[in-house]
């Protein structure tokens, strides 16, 4: 699903615009980031729960020449399914 699939769904369900279903859907996505960003972690029950995770520094390759670098240590997001999200993919 894109995107703007995504914000047509949310329109028809709600019985909302496609613009203030863009609106909110911006809205959610910018109010993850920067919860993510400060290092706190976003629950939804029922849903699933982001945070950010750290990833150790490591040793990697590149694909194209083979020659050795260097990864960085860094902050990734994570997403964790909830208990109902899960049943509903089985």
């Amino acid at each position: 699903m894109t995107k703007e699939e995504l914000i047509a769904k949310m329109a028809s369900t709600a019985g909302i615009t496609k613009v203030a279903a863009g609106t909110a859907l911006t809205a959610f996505t910018d109010a993850v980031a920067t919860s993510l960003k400060k290092g706190r972690k976003v629950s939804l029950v029922n849903f699933g729960t982001f945070q950010v995770s750290k990833r150790k520094a490591r040793a990697g390759r590149n694909p194209r020449t083979g020659e050795a670098l260097r990864i960085p240590a860094m902050r990734v997001p994570k997403f964790s399914a909830g208990k109902a999200l899960k049943h509903a993919v089985k």
